[in-house]
């Protein structure tokens, strides 16, 4: 029987079984975190016993890691082979998330559990699957963890690891030092991350800096958990810099806040042409210019300086017939929307962000990749003649289109699964070549298309604001169900034209932009478009009936 973990003054913990659980996935190193906690109680005189159960797959279930010991008294003592609800002394987490599974496992206890964990997020399988906004409350995980454990240590241990150029092991290794819920003393984990031999410099510093937070955190120096903004519609990511080097962003919906960017670099001419682009955004009212400094880095960084411009001028006619008194609400949706609209996702686009020095970079750093460890890389393509016709000339693709059968016998030829290895010559300049189409985009039918559906949408809009500025300001977030390309947009677009066909039964009706709000959530929720087709026939229901009294929720 495991007895719990008592630092009660008097308690004698050599006495006692102590057992640790850690929830990690693939790549965060949780069988090397497992070795180096069976590795420090053998240094002391315990002895320990680890086993591991593995999950599903990467991120549908973590691989669960655990450890018992106790002080070797000479005989073999009897330990499990995993852990019980309501039986775990100590919970390392290596993803926020993973915390809250194991707290909904049973797994922490307010009586007896000390949970270990980092504050940082990976989105699950669940949570990209739905459509619009998906992600779980991270605050709710921190209070159940508050409540759910006898002590808790979390803080972001994954920026740790990173900046010391580890992996997040070492800093989970060291916040389980520091909590003081070991009877070990430091030195002896430094030692067993020595013995390891490999990347033991970086290992050491991602261990201490976690071991002096936790620490920190354990003696009260400090209150509360920062946490990260929360931006509608997508998970935080780094924003784009105004003249290159966006981090890959394939299936974005939203213009992310910024930290200030690096001063742009580069040829004198696009400088100039950019401080005039600046000059023009600082010309906006004040409530508008944030989010068009960030849509102008957007769609900048997505094409050209000519096309931060068109933006701006787009932009202009929503502020034009905006007023202050409304704090520019209109002007505020319109710079959001429009960049995003802008910034459609083509084969163009993907292939430009997948050959990127900068998500590059990311894939390294996220599976702990050293810098003389060679990195195979292979990416998943599968073109319809859709995209195909899209990156042709528009009128060339036109005339493809308009002929059935030589449509169909293209399809049959670039319709199916590639893989294309970038880390190769020739699939890396594959890739490189076709997101160098960017300087032609304007003239592929793609961008034509994409251009007239944009117009038409914006048009409505602002048409719309005179009558109904809420209505009008629920129409341009409308655009935050068409996303990614291929068959992602195919039912995106068809979505948006669904919600969208229920404008001629709500104008005119006060409730109007709050009903037009609910079609495009219940969009959003559900992938088939159940929801949406049960919202669009109640709205049927009483669009001939003419009386605006209380609809039904």
């Amino acid at each position: 029987m495991t007895v719990a973990l008592d630092h009660r003054p008097g308690s004698n913990v050599s006495d006692r079984i102590i057992s640790v659980a850690a929830l990690a996935v693939g790549g965060q190193g949780g069988g090397v975190l497992t070795n180096w906690i069976v590795d420090v109680a053998e240094r002391n005189g315990f002895r320990a016993q680890s086993t591991s159960v593995a999950g599903v797959a990467q991120r549908t279930g973590a691989t669960i890691y655990y450890v018992e010991m106790c002080r070797d008294r000479g005989r073999q003592p009897v330990f499990s082979l995993s852990p019980s609800q309501g039986d775990v002394d100590v919970l390392i987490a290596a993803e926020l998330m993973e915390a809250g599974r194991a707290i909904l496992r049973g797994f922490v206890t307010p009586n007896r559990t000390t949970l270990i964990a980092s504050s940082h997020r990976i989105a699950a399988v669940s949570e990209k699957v739905v459509p619009g906004d998906g992600r779980a409350s991270s605050a709710e995980v921190l209070d159940a963890a508050r409540k759910a454990s006898k002590d808790h240590v979390i803080f972001d241990m994954e920026r740790i690891a990173v900046e010391a150029g580890s992996v997040i092991s070492s800093s989970l290794f060291g916040a389980l030092a520091g909590s003081g819920v070991l009877p070990f003393p430091r030195e002896s984990f430094e030692a067993t991350i020595e013995a390891s031999g490999r990347g033991v410099k970086a290992s050491l510093k991602a261990f201490g800096q976690a071991f002096d937070e936790a620490a920190r955190r354990r003696a009260g120096e400090t209150v509360g958990l920062p946490q990260p903004p929360v931006v509608e519609g997508s998970a935080p990511v780094d924003a784009p810099l105004p003249l290159g080097g966006q981090p890959e962003s394939e299936d974005a919906d939203d213009v992310h806040a910024a930290a200030p960017s690096p001063a742009p670099r580069g040829d004198g001419r696009l400088l100039a042409q950019w401080r005039a682009l600046e000059g023009r955004v600082d010309a906006l009212p004040p409530p508008v210019r944030v989010m068009a400094g960030l849509g102008l880095r957007k769609v900048v960084d997505y094409q050209d300086a000519d096309y931060g411009a068109e933006y701006l001028d787009r932009l202009g006619a929503a502020v034009a017939i905006d007023d202050e008194a409304r704090s520019y609400a209109l002007s505020q949706s319109a710079a959001k929307y429009l960049a995003n609209a802008l910034c459609y996702d083509d084969i163009i686009r993907v292939a430009d962000l997948k050959t990127r020095a900068t998500r590059t970079a990311r894939v390294r750093r996220e599976i702990g990749v050293r810098d003389d460890d060679l990195l195979k890389v292979t990416e998943y393509f599968h073109p319809r003649i859709e995209e195909f016709c899209g990156t042709m000339p528009a009128g060339l693709g036109r005339w493809v289109e308009a002929r059935p059968k030589l449509a169909a016998w293209l399809d049959r030829r670039v319709n199916r699964g590639r893989h294309i290895r970038t880390d190769s010559m020739a699939g890396f300049a594959l890739l490189w070549g076709i997101g160098g189409l960017r300087r032609w985009r304007r003239h592929l039918l793609r961008h034509e298309v994409e251009t007239a559906h944009l117009a038409a949408w914006y048009r409505l809009a602002l048409d719309t604001a005179p009558q109904d500025y809420d209505l009008a300001i629920e129409i341009l977030a409308c655009r935050r169900l068409v996303k990614g390309y291929s068959d992602t947009h195919a039912r995106g677009l068809s979505k948006f034209d669904r919600v969208l066909s229920a404008l001629p039964m709500l104008q005119g009706r006060s409730d109007a932009a709050d009903w037009l709000r609910r079609l495009r959530e219940a969009a959003l929720k559900d992938e088939k478009g159940a929801m949406l087709d049960g919202a669009l026939k109640t709205v049927a229901s009483f669009a001939a009936t003419p009386t605006e009294a209380g609809m039904p929720a």
